[in-house]
């Protein structure tokens, strides 16, 4: 049985079957629009510290209210000090 036929005799599926699909459609969307963000490491051989390149002043949040970024002097030391 066709879905377009089983939707036609079952009314009350189509509600379910606009949800489903707008639920997976927005699932999708969030998945693509993650892996395009910088804070996503997909390759380890390329990048394999990753955690050395984060930038202190850029937030890696998703949403950020009212929040101050700045570096942390002791860190900032450390790091002179190893390169």
């Amino acid at each position: 049985m066709n879905l377009f036929q089983l939707l036609r005799k079952k009314k009350e599926l189509i509600p379910l079957v606009l949800m489903m699909t707008t639920a997976a459609g927005g699932a999708l969307a969030f998945a693509v629009y993650s892996l395009q963000k910088t804070d996503v490491i997909i390759d380890r051989k390329k990048n394999p510290e990753p955690w050395e390149t984060v930038d202190p002043n850029v937030p890696s949040k998703l949403i950020t209210i009212n929040q101050q970024w700045k570096p942390i002097e002791e860190l900032q030391k450390v790091r002179r000090a190893t390169k």
